[in-house]
């Protein structure tokens, strides 16, 4: 295990333009839990798109879609938070071991129910919704505390100075699943069926549990405690005196709450550009190529210093992506065209500024997500890790599933044009006003914040 006291100075780092591979070679464990979670994502993520797909062809409802991620919510919440306490409390291989056959055993049974699905089909009629729900809500749960374990792992297996740049490669292969989930997802959808779209996630899970068994041990550091109310307690005081890493929150809920546009995908692939499921998985494939190009050429964030300033500027760039977006549907709604399913259903220059859209705002959010979590990891003792991870993640997955409410409701209510176009409106206002606070104790501001001196 490659491991370097906090305090040591890291190596002059090389300039150089393409991502470092150093985590992966300095780090056999990070090497196995990275490869192993970038092969179970892509399966996670034909999921998310298949669940979408199921309910919106039970429902015809982008509304009843967006619900998925708002009855997760509270749960999700929760899960975070507790799951972050029993990463700071038990050993973190075997939280990460309970928590993944858990997600897994939930994933079975959404291939369960879509085989209902498919034999009510038949006789002319849907399995009810709810009981995909419930299972959904399970996988969320699970999967947030594996990811609340999963990040305050890094900071054990890994060196300092590599930390950042294992952040940008993790955002490879969070890219890759992006890129791939999703289109084998549309592909799948359409030729086999959802059911085998949903199997092949439990299958390629298996890459995943092993990179997590193949961890070596990991209990807490120092005196032993137990979980409970002092811990979060302990927890939310930190938070409290933690600028820093509260405003990392703060502006990442304004990007996901407002800028995604990820539930209306099944209805512009229905109704406006065409394409149906294959629309969905090219959109959400478009914003992973962005996540990807942006990894791929991280070198130089070794060399960037002012975090607060790149994540400023990342998510304004986010918010002018998504208003790109709404611009593009809106225009949409004054152009003659007939969608219907398949490649010959799409109008293709609709299809291509999308997507365009997408990579813009899957490289911003990148950037932004690499010196977040650099942030987070650099600037807080290993024993407040796994709760703030599992802030960090009710964030980052909790974000998304407000944003999908927001996004169903005013879709509904207004048109599809309006969530992005008004949310990205909204973000660039927000993060110029939010990042340029000033602290009353120290007269500093968010953008003022230096790795070199990592303060939370």
């Amino acid at each position: 295990m490659s491991h370097e006291e906090p305090g040591t100075a890291a190596p002059p780092a090389r300039r150089r333009r393409l991502v470092d591979l150093a985590p992966l070679k300095e780090s056999p464990a990070f090497a196995r839990l990275w490869i192993g979670g970038a092969v179970a994502g892509i399966g996670a993520q034909m999921t998310v798109v298949a669940v979408g797909l199921q309910i919106y062809e039970i429902t015809s409802s982008t509304f009843a879609v967006g619900l998925v991620g708002g009855i997760a919510l509270l749960p999700m919440i929760v899960a975070g938070l507790w799951g972050g306490v029993l990463a700071d409390v038990f050993d973190r291989r075997r939280l990460l071991i309970a928590s993944s056959l858990v997600a897994w055993s939930s994933t079975l049974a959404l291939v369960a129910l879509a085989a209902w699905d498919v034999a009510r089909h038949a006789d002319g009629g849907h399995a009810p919704v709810w009981p995909f729900y419930v299972v959904t809500t399970l996988n969320a749960v699970a999967s947030t505390i594996s990811s609340a374990t999963r990040g305050s792992v890094v900071g054990r297996i890994l060196a300092p100075h590599l930390v950042s740049r294992a952040t940008a490669l993790n955002g490879i292969a969070f890219g890759a699943t992006l890129t791939l989930g999703p289109a084998l997802a549309g592909v799948m959808a359409s030729s086999v069926g959802l059911a085998w779209t949903f199997a092949i996630d439990a299958i390629l899970f298996t890459a995943g549990f092993l990179g997590v068994w193949t961890l070596p041990a990991l209990p807490r550091l120092g005196r032993q405690v137990e979980a409970g109310w002092g811990m979060l307690r302990e927890g939310a005081g930190f938070l409290r005196r933690s600028p820093n890493i509260r405003m990392s929150f703060i502006v990442d809920v304004v990007a996901m709450t407002f800028g995604r546009p990820y539930v209306l995908f099944p209805a512009l692939g229905a109704t406006v550009v065409g394409g149906g499921s294959l629309t969905v998985g090219a959109l959400t494939a478009a914003g992973a190529v962005g996540t990807i190009l942006v990894s791929l050429f991280s070198g130089p964030v070794a060399h960037v210093h002012r975090h607060g300033v790149a994540i400023a500027r990342a998510i304004t760039t986010f918010g002018a992506f998504a208003v790109m977006f709404g611009v593009v549907v809106l225009v949409m709604e004054g152009v003659d065209h007939t969608a219907a399913p398949g490649w010959e259903g799409i109008f293709w220059p609709a299809m291509i500024l999308l997507a365009v859209a997408m990579a813009g705002l899957g490289a911003s959010d990148e950037v932004s997500a690499i010196f977040r979590q650099t942030m987070i990891i650099q600037a807080s003792p290993d024993e407040m890790r796994g709760r703030l991870q599992g802030i960090f993640v009710v964030v980052v997955t909790g974000g998304p599933r407000v944003g999908d409410m927001y996004a169903g409701i005013l879709a509904t209510a207004v048109g599809l044009w309006c969530p992005p176009l008004l949310g990205g409106l909204a973000i660039i206002g927000l993060i110029a006003v939010l990042t340029r606070v000033r602290r009353a104790r120290t007269g500093e501001t968010f953008r003022q914040y230096d790795d070199r001196h990592p303060v939370p």
